[in-house]
């Protein structure tokens, strides 16, 4: 049966009180959920707020008390730049660092992005972007190795590379150098703003027939890791995807789940709710536990 997380950012962004980090493990505890999925930045755990190895397991042992897991980690690395970058150094050097923290709070799974917007294509040119965020993320995946560590790559309109074709092409140009290690996040709210909106799309729109579903075919064998919320269409005041709560949008989980559970995601057996920028986001985390949790049974049964 699939384990159930969130993404601990949905209490940081957008939210009139921002929880801090052991408030929510206690709700979520409270909540039943089986993990959170670490939002490194704000005033969450951060390898500033926890430089020492020692401060670290203590962080380990606090979600292991309150009956957690850690799913992943998604790090503060938005102020580097590595498409427009000539030397990706600066975001490897920040890389290695929660590369370092990750390991020792026994997370296996770490999430990366390519940061910057889709017009940077204009400006740096889509071959010499692409040659740049694959050379980047090929020594990222190498860092990671050394840290056992697996690398997951999200996807969004808000950053570059956001066509369906494009997706695959970049996934399997890391794996291509032999980066057993790398996959590619598959979020539901995302795929169907690439796959079916065609959202902040550079150039001529691409989209697909079968919108979400298609896209995750296509990434089969791509896939590990999972985010999984509603999508309504529209971009957020981030210009990225709006995370809706299940059930407000438009993507059919009912279809859509019984596929993902077919989409071979090797060693991860999560479904974590992503809330990112929904306000109050702890009125709707009760309502997004129990609907996942009916649906797992359902396809555990």
């Amino acid at each position: 049966m699939k384990k159930i997380s969130i993404g601990s950012w949905a209490y940081v962004f957008n939210q009139e009180n921002v929880a801090d980090f052991h408030t929510v493990l206690h709700k979520l505890q409270d909540l039943k959920l089986d993990g959170v999925e670490l939002g490194s930045f704000g005033i969450h755990p951060t390898p500033k707020s926890h430089p020492t190895r020692a401060a670290r397991q203590a962080l380990k042992r606090e979600v292991a008390d309150h009956g957690l897991t850690f799913s992943g980690i998604a790090p503060d690395l938005w102020s580097f730049k590595i498409a427009s970058a000539e030397d990706p150094a600066p975001y490897l050097a920040a890389f290695l660092g929660y590369c370092r923290f990750t390991e020792d709070l026994g997370i296996k799974m770490i999430r990366i992005d390519t940061i910057e917007p889709p017009d940077v294509l204009t400006s740096v040119g889509p071959e010499l972007a692409f040659e740049r965020v694959v050379q980047a993320f090929d020594i990222a995946c190498k860092m990671a190795a050394d840290h056992g560590l697996a690398i997951t790559w999200e996807f969004e309109p808000g950053f570059v590379f956001n066509k369906p074709s494009e997706i695959v092409a970049l996934v399997d140009a890391v794996r291509g150098r032999g980066h057993a290690n790398f996959g590619v996040l598959f979020d539901a709210c995302h795929a169907h703003m690439c796959a079916v909106e065609g959202a902040r799309q550079v150039g001529t729109r691409e989209t697909l027939t079968g919108g979400v579903i298609e896209l995750l075919h296509k990434l089969r064998g791509r896939i590990n890791h999972v985010h999984l919320i509603d999508c309504d269409g529209t971009l957020n005041e981030h210009q990225t995807s709006t995370h809706n709560p299940f059930g407000t949008g438009k993507i059919d989980f009912d279809k859509l789940l019984p596929e993902l559970a077919k989409a071979e995601v090797p060693n991860d057996d999560w479904w974590t709710i992503d809330l990112c920028f929904w306000p109050d986001a702890w009125n709707v985390t009760a309502s997004a536990m129990k609907f996942l949790d009916a649906r797992r049974k359902q396809l555990a049964g």
